[in-house]
């Protein structure tokens, strides 16, 4: 089936739009200096918002030449750990108690004798 449909048509490898009356958008270039002494030059319209930075191919962050607005760190949440995110489930004592039922059933299945807590 595949064989019979558009077999050695050129459907697709011409493209009927011209370039005529077409006029490309006003541009600046714009020049990012890397710390490791790369210079970056790209195009961006004149509407476009320029980035303050860009990644350099060698893998550092290339700064807008002539300085402009830096961007501003956004405030980082600090982590959260799994004992954080128990906390906010649990309190101390619940957790105390969960402790005790546990250790309670593993010294069963292993067929020691229960101590008592002293009060």
């Amino acid at each position: 089936m595949a064989e019979r449909s558009l077999r050695g048509s050129r459907l697709g490898a011409l493209s009927m739009e011209t370039d005529e009356n077409v006029v490309p958008s006003e541009r600046n270039i714009t020049t990012y200096l890397c710390p490791n002494g790369h210079t970056i030059e790209l195009p961006f319209s004149v509407e476009a918002e320029v980035p303050a930075t860009w990644e350099c191919r060698c893998g550092a962050l290339a700064k807008l030449q002539g300085g402009g607005a830096q961007p501003e760190a956004k405030p980082a949440k600090p982590q959260r750990t799994h004992w954080d995110m128990l906390l906010e489930r649990r309190s101390i004592p619940e957790l105390e108690e969960l402790l005790e039922e546990r250790l309670t059933l593993l010294r069963a299945s292993r067929g020691e004798k229960t101590k008592k807590k002293s009060a």
